[in-house]
């Protein structure tokens, strides 16, 4: 009884070593080390082993085999097992059974003719299946025995049965462990893997970005490549660098950067295409990688024409500068270090690179074409404001010459018209002085009656009748003209009546209306008053009414002009019509240009409406509108403020 106590709590001790070794050991062979030895403690154990099975790929592996006769294969190499008619461990592991086996048992099947085991034959054989919580295989743990002297009771195998329980717990726990430390370094290697292609995307996205800005860094041609090697440089090794540049006006390539370990300089700095390897990579439109054997194998094969430069080479690779069809030439790096070989990694970033510097170097070149453009553009400018002032002061004097002689043509037909009443006087008075003198005469004779004092009185009151009209007559054109003239050369801002003052106007151009069969018609009310420039609508009703005159009717056929004025608010509109001939769309489209006449050499400046429409957008700050037709007359629709202040500006 005692030694059944001991051995129970021997057994107990072994069942918490193994849940103990379980949680501190990591690898699975030290903890079977373990279970091993534990398991000696109550029973023979000299021949043990434990074969777990492998659910990916079927193999069953063996992480601990201590046997007195039979070597321990690989614990990291997978064994494909026999069958299990064949094989006690692939039975346990099949059958998921514990299986107790004898010489006596594995004779009989021998002589049967089925070989039973690889190994050597034991005296007693036991093995337990190691299972999982949802009772799925993890391999098979066996014990046995080549002597008869040890053989297991009945109580061995009920206990090593248990300790197979216990084991397969452990090792479902420290599986999972593994799988979970496996997946944790499969995850760290995926991240670093991550981690290396984000650094390798951000310096490519870093080189892209500083390529980007050359164009606006680089002050010259030389801090640009020397830039442009720098960033590439952050990508792969490129101790030794050129770039070739394509000119297709020529057909030549130029080298304007060169950085090389054994040359000082380039060998040649300009040759024709078709020769070098920057010919060569150009011909073939797509990146190219080379070691010292395809390189020396290119140039026997004459397949690359005339190599430029030190061909003792380990590495070399070329990308070209390509943006759709346009070549613009080609970057090059190369190593003479066999420690430095590129591969296709170094290629693919180097032709990507080529690439961003294509639309670089197309940027810089658009750029400098634009600023070449802009400069000449600025000097065409520069040539046409100076025409455009110069054509403006011609325009100007021409605009100031027109209004003078406007004006000289009114002085001109005022003093036409004032010769009439003058004449008159001057006849009435020659006859007055005649009869005084004859009357004078018949007094001093003594034959003036009463009948003839009567009739020299009679005379007297006509002659002077006559002269009062007629002088009055000269007067008020003389009024007239006086506030016409001097409005129409000055620009003085004052206050007056519009109604009085359009009279006036008009009655400075009687000599013009003078014999013509058209008659004006005025539509203002009387008390409509403006504080304006008088100037200004003096010249633009002159300009109508002549424009009018000489352009819209036909010499001797009746007409009519009609001038409404009408306020709306604070603003005045004035409405000048005639019903002449009117004028076709493209005539009318043209009609405020300067110069512009369907009257050349018969009267017309081409002035006389472009005066009207700066008159009326200037100095009066308003609007004017025309609308004609082929014979439908002419009609002006102008808006302009009905007052302005002293500190009013004028355009």
């Amino acid at each position: 009884m005692e030694s059944r106590l001991s051995r129970l709590e021997a057994v107990q001790t072994v069942l918490l070593e193994i849940g103990q070794r379980s949680s501190t050991c990591s690898d699975i062979s030290e903890f079977l080390q373990a279970v091993h030895a534990a398991l000696g403690r109550i029973m023979y154990a000299a021949n043990f082993y434990v074969a777990l099975s492998d659910r990916d790929d079927g193999l069953v592996r063996f992480p601990y085999f201590v046997d007195e006769f039979d070597a321990a294969p690989d614990p990291d190499e997978g064994v494909r097992l026999a069958s299990a008619a064949q094989s006690p461990t692939a039975w346990v592991i099949v059958n998921r059974k514990q299986l107790v086996m004898t010489a006596d048992d594995d004779a009989m099947r021998a002589i049967g003719g089925g070989a039973w085991g690889g190994g050597t034959a034991a005296e007693h054989w036991i093995g337990c299946p190691l299972l999982d919580q949802q009772h799925q295989v993890l391999g098979a743990i066996v014990i046995q025995s080549y002597d008869a002297q040890h053989r297991f009771s009945l109580e061995d195998q009920a206990l090593f049965a248990l300790i197979a329980t216990h084991v397969s717990s452990a090792l479902q726990g420290m599986q999972s462990m593994d799988r979970l430390e496996k997946a944790v370094q499969e995850r760290t290697a995926l991240l670093a893997h991550e981690v290396a292609e984000r650094r390798r995307a951000e310096n490519l996205q870093h080189a892209l970005y500083e390529i980007a800005n050359l164009s606006a860094q680089a002050s010259d041609a030389t801090t640009l490549y020397t830039r442009l090697h720098a960033i590439i440089s952050e990508l792969v090794t490129a101790k030794n660098f050129l770039i070739a540049l394509y000119h297709p006006d020529n057909k030549d390539i130029t080298i304007p950067y060169f950085v090389d370990e054994k040359d000082a300089q380039a060998p040649v700095k300009r040759f024709h295409y078709g020769i070098g390897m920057s010919s060569y990579v150009l011909a073939r439109r797509q990146a190219c990688l080379l070691d010292a054997d395809s390189y020396a194998a290119l140039v026997a094969s004459g397949e690359m024409e005339e190599p430029l430069g030190n061909t003792s080479i380990a590495s070399w690779m070329g990308a070209p500068m390509l943006l759709g069809d346009r070549k613009y030439g080609v970057i090059i790096v190369q190593s003479y270090d066999t420690s430095v070989v590129y591969g296709q990694a170094e290629l693919d970033v180097l032709a990507f690179m080529a690439s961003h510097v294509a639309v670089a170097m197309a940027r810089i070149q658009a750029d400098s074409a634009m600023r070449r453009a802009k400069e000449a553009l600025e000097e065409q400018n520069a040539a046409l404001n100076s025409a455009l002032s110069a054509l403006q002061e011609a325009q100007s004097e021409l605009v100031r010459q027109e209004k003078l002689a406007s004006l000289g043509r009114l002085v001109a037909g005022v003093a036409h018209e004032i010769n009439t009443p003058l004449g008159i006087c001057v006849t009435a008075t020659s006859h007055l002085v005649q009869e005084l003198k004859l009357t004078r005469e018949d007094l001093e004779g003594g034959q003036l009656d009463e009948d003839g004092l009567r009739q020299f009185f009679d005379i007297i009151d006509q002659t002077l009748r006559i002269m009062t009209t007629n002088t009055q007559r000269a007067a008020a054109l003389v009024r007239s003209f006086k506030q016409v003239a001097v409005d129409q050369s000055s620009d003085e801002l004052r206050s007056f009546n519009l109604r009085k003052y359009l009279d006036e106007i008009l009655l400075s151009l009687q000599p013009k209306l003078k014999g013509k069969p058209v008659k004006v018609d005025i539509d203002c009310a009387p008390e409509v008053q403006l504080r304006s420039y008088p100037g200004a609508v003096s010249q633009i009703v002159t300009n109508m009414v002549v424009n009018s005159l000489v352009h819209g009717f036909v010499e001797g056929e009746p007409g009519k002009i009609r001038i409404s004025v009408r306020t709306a608010g604070e603003m005045l509109e004035l409405d000048y019509s005639d019903d002449g001939m009117g004028m076709d769309s493209a005539t009318l489209g043209q009609l405020f240009d300067p110069f512009f006449t369907t009257k050349r050499g018969s009267g017309g400046s081409g002035l006389g409406a472009h005066i009207l429409y700066n008159l009326v957008t200037g100095p009066l700050g308003g609007t004017v509108k025309v609308v004609s037709a082929p014979g439908m007359g002419l009609h002006y629709k102008i808006r302009f403020p009905l007052g302005f202040n002293d500190v009013s500006l004028k355009t």
